[in-house]
């Protein structure tokens, strides 16, 4: 009986432990990238927005191509839309993806293409694939 609830014990500890550990970089520029790219599409398709927001620089961020460092400098120098509340917030978040990016975790990402086109018009596949059957 004490040997089960000592298991017990070290099984809900390990849980706690796995479930408590600290984002990785890639994980935490993954998360912001993700949140960045749904936020401007909902923006995008708010019919409640100021006009301006239409003619914002398309942002669709991959992390893993090198020209997303580009994008990200681009969306938040663009000169329009300041007075806008949800185009400044972000534009915040973008910088600081941008500065996550470059230093903090400068050494922990690895870019596979640069592609910058592939930002501009990318690829999306959906959410569940079909299986294909011989």
């Amino acid at each position: 009986m004490m040997k089960m609830l000592l298991r017990l014990i070290a099984l809900l500890s390990a849980v706690l432990l796995v479930s408590s550990a600290p984002p990785t970089c890639y994980s935490r520029v993954l998360s912001l990238s993700k949140e960045i790219t749904e936020s401007f599409r909902d923006l995008q398709t708010s019919k409640a927005v100021d006009p301006c927001v239409e003619a914002l620089p398309r942002l669709y961020l991959d992390i893993h191509n090198y020209c997303v460092l580009a994008k990200l400098r681009d969306f938040v120098a663009y000169p329009r839309c300041e007075k806008v509340l949800q185009v400044s917030a972000l534009k915040e978040k973008a910088r600081s993806l941008y500065t996550i990016m470059i230093s903090y975790c400068r050494r922990d990402l690895v870019f596979l293409t640069d592609d910058c086109n592939a930002l501009e018009n990318p690829v999306l596949f959906p959410a569940a694939p079909s299986i294909i059957q011989s």
